[in-house]
């Protein structure tokens, strides 16, 4: 019995079709979103549609190829991740915001600039006031600080 006969032409092209559908739904959150934590994980949605492909290509053939190649992609992937989390973290501090858009400075100076998209206005919605939250008892002793050095600090 060979390898075609046990993995099958159609168990290989069902493989293919999900990897093909992961891929296009973490290219279409890609394209579509602004936010970096949605679009680094529509990244990794892509990655993990190529690596079933591989794996699928790895069995078909009866081989280990696709399975180590497959676990070499995914070591690197793991250290990618932890670094462009830390990086987003970063940036999230420096401008308070996710927003791809709002890191068009970053970019090179030959670059065209990128128009910001405004999304549709949300319907009003009552939003209970401040008095309405429920009020914590403070604990231990608060720092004194000015709210001009908290400004200063965050810009």
């Amino acid at each position: 019995m060979t390898a075609p006969d046990v993995f099958t032409i159609e168990i290989l092209r069902n493989y293919l079709l999900v990897g093909a559908a992961l891929f296009s739904l973490g290219m279409l959150g890609f394209l579509t979103r602004r936010n970096l934590i949605v679009m680094f994980l529509s990244v990794e949605m892509m990655l993990q549609g190529v690596v079933l492909g591989l794996i699928a290509f790895g069995r078909y053939h009866g081989t280990w190829t696709g399975q180590i190649f497959t676990i070499v992609i995914l070591t690197v992937a793991a250290c990618e991740a932890s670094i462009a989390l830390a990086l987003v973290v970063v940036l999230y501090q420096r401008k308070s915001s996710l927003d791809a858009t709002v890191w068009s400075a970053v970019r090179e100076a030959d670059a065209p600039p990128i128009e910001p998209v405004e999304a549709e206005a949300e319907p009003a919605v009552a939003v209970p006031g401040p008095e309405s939250y429920p009020r914590l008892i403070p604990a231990g002793h608060e720092p004194e600080h000015s709210r001009q050095a908290t400004i200063e600090r965050r810009t």
